[in-house]
C-alpha cells in the first residue's frame, strides 16, 4: 500500500519526540435534554464552507494512499461550520466550534450520525471546519463519503471558542463538548436539506478516544431518551489516566502531552501545585501555564523556539527530565495521595457498562498511547464486571505488514528505520486501520 500522507497533530508529536528534533429521527428529543438550557444552540448561522464531490474525494484518497482502506466515495460531502453554546468544566457558559460533514444529494436522506472527537492539538486557531485539514479529510473519506453524517467538535479553547483554556483530558467537559456538538448539528441540519436517521455512533482517536468514550458514557447515563446510541468505537484512547502517571518510562511526545495535562488539571482543580516552580524547571516554568494550546506555535515550532525541549535531539526521557523536577515525578509515581494522581483518577473511564455495541481499537506497538496501559486494562475492567457489549481489536499486524521494513516492525532503536516507523505509528499508520474497524461496526447497526 502507498504510504498514507495523513500527518496529524498527534503524528507530529510522535515524530518530534521519537526523532528528538522537536519531536492527535427516532430517539431524538429536540429540546436541551440532559445538556442544560440552551447548550448546543447555534451562536451564529451554520455556514457551508464548500461541498466536495465524490470525484474530488476519490482524487484525494488516491493521492494520499487512503483509498484501499476507505474505499471509493459514494457521496458528495458538504463541509458546514458550526459555532455553538456549551459549558466549561465548572459550568461556565461558553461556546465551541466544530464541523458537520453532511452527505449531499440522495445520501443526505436519513443519514446516521457519527459524533467524532479529535486527537491532541497544540494549535489554538485550528478548526476542523477546513476541508484541507488531514483529520477532516480522513473523516470525510472514511465516513461522510460513505453516507454517514459526521459532527466533530474543535473542543473548548480552540478556534472560535471564547473559553480561556482547554480542559485537556477532562472527561466531563470533553463529553459536553461532544454532546452539544450533536445538538448543534441537529439544528444546522435544517440548512443542509438533509435528514438524520436518529441513530448516533460515537468515535474518536487518541485524546478523542478518551473524549468519545466519556461522551458515550454520558449519553447513555444521562440522556438515553435524547440520544439513540447504537454503537461506540473508541480508538487508541488514554482511558487509564491515573495508571499512566505510574509509568517510569516516557511516552513519545511526552514534552507536549504531560505538561498539557498538568497545567490543565491545575486550572480545573487548583490542587496540583501552589507554586509552578516546584513542578517545572526553568526556563519552562515561566511560560508553561499558558503555553498550550498556542495561538502561534505548532508541534515543530514549540521545540525549535525553545518553548519546550526537543530541539537538541532529546529523547522523551531527556525531555521529561528537562521539564520536571525529579521530586515531583517521584511523588507522582509512588504516592497514592498525590493530588495530580487523584485528579487523574477522576478522569479514568473505568466502571461503566455500555449498552450499545462498543469497540476498542489500538495497535500493540503504539509508543504514545500504549494499549497495554489503556485498552487492555479497560477491557479487563469491562470483563470483570460481566459486560458483554465490548470487543477489542489490535491492528498492529496490519501496521507491521504495511509499513514495517520487510513486513515487520524494526527492532534496532539506533536505525533511521526504527525512528521513522515508531514516529509515524500513532499519528499516521494507526488511525486509518482503526477507523476502518469502527466503520465496519457502524455498518452493522446503521
Amino acid at each position: 500500500m502507498k504510504r498514507l500522507h495523513l500527518l496529524s497533530a498527534v503524528a507530529m508529536a510522535s515524530l518530534l519526540a521519537a526523532c528528538g528534533g522537536g519531536g492527535d429521527g427516532p430517539g431524538f428529543n429536540f429540546g436541551a435534554g440532559g445538556g442544560g438550557t440552551g447548550t448546543g444552540a447555534l451562536q451564529e448561522p451554520a455556514v457551508t464552507v464548500t461541498t466536495l464531490s465524490a470525484a474530488q474525494i476519490d482524487a484525494g484518497t488516491a493521492q494520499n494512499g487512503l483509498q484501499p482502506i476507505s474505499g471509493k466515495a459514494k457521496c458528495d460531502v458538504s463541509v458546514v461550520a458550526l459555532n455553538y453554546s456549551t459549558v466549561g468544566p465548572k459550568g461556565e457558559a461558553t461556546n465551541a466550534s466544530g464541523v458537520l460533514l453532511m452527505p449531499a444529494g440522495s445520501c443526505a436522506n436519513n443519514a446516521p450520525l457519527v459524533a467524532y472527537a479529535k486527537g491532541t492539538d497544540v494549535q489554538k486557531p485550528r478548526t476542523l471546519a477546513n476541508p484541507q485539514d488531514p483529520e477532516t479529510f480522513l473523516l470525510t473519506a472514511m465516513y461522510a463519503a460513505q453516507g454517514y453524517a459526521v459532527v466533530a467538535t474543535d473542543y473548548l479553547g480552540y478556534a472560535k471558542s471564547s473559553f480561556s483554556y482547554h480542559p485537556y483530558l477532562h472527561a466531563d467537559s470533553e463529553a459536553r463538548s461532544v454532546l452539544d456538538s450533536i445538538r448543534a448539528a441537529r439544528t444546522a441540519l435544517v440548512a443542509t436539506g438533509g435528514s438524520f436517521s436518529g441513530k448516533v455512533m460515537f468515535t474518536g482517536y487518541s485524546q478523542g478516544g478518551h473524549s468519545s468514550m466519556a461522551a458515550h458514557r454520558a449519553a447513555e447515563r444521562d440522556s438515553p431518551l435524547e440520544f439513540n446510541v447504537v454503537a461506540g468505537a473508541h480508538l487508541a484512547g488514554p482511558y487509564n489516566m491515573s495508571g499512566s502517571f505510574k509509568l517510569t518510562t516516557a511516552i513519545a511526545g511526552y514534552q507536549f502531552f504531560v505538561p498539557f495535562i498538568v497545567t490543565s488539571y491545575q486550572k480545573i482543580y487548583g490542587d496540583v501545585y501552589t507554586d509552578v516552580n516546584t513542578v517545572f524547571k526553568a526556563p519552562y516554568a515561566a511560560t508553561i501555564e499558558n503555553l498550550l494550546p498556542s495561538p502561534t506555535l505548532n508541534f515543530t515550532t514549540l521545540v525549535t523556539s525553545g518553548a519546550l525541549p526537543g530541539a537538541n535531539g532529546e529523547t522523551p526521557a531527556q525531555a521529561r527530565d528537562a521539564l520536571f523536577h525529579s521530586a515531583f515525578l517521584t511523588d507522582l509515581q509512588t504516592n497514592p495521595n498525590n493530588t495530580l494522581f487523584l485528579d487523574a483518577k477522576k478522569n479514568d473511564l473505568f466502571g461503566w457498562s455500555p449498552r450499545a455495541k462498543t469497540l476498542l481499537c489500538a495497535g500493540a506497538g503504539d509508543p504514545t498511547v500504549p494499549p497495554a496501559v489503556h485498552m487492555v486494562p479497560m477491557k479487563a475492567d469491562f470483563d470483570a464486571r460481566g459486560v458483554t457489549t465490548v470487543s477489542t481489536v489490535d491492528v498492529d499486524a496490519q501496521i507491521q505488514a504495511t509499513y514495517g521494513p520487510g513486513g515487520t516492525a524494526p527492532t534496532d532503536p539506533t536505525t533511521a528505520a526504527y525512528a521513522t516507523y515508531f514516529a509515524a505509528y500513532h499519528g499516521t499508520y494507526e488511525p486509518p486501520f482503526c477507523h476502518a474497524r469502527a466503520r465496519a461496526l457502524f455498518d452493522t447497526v446503521k
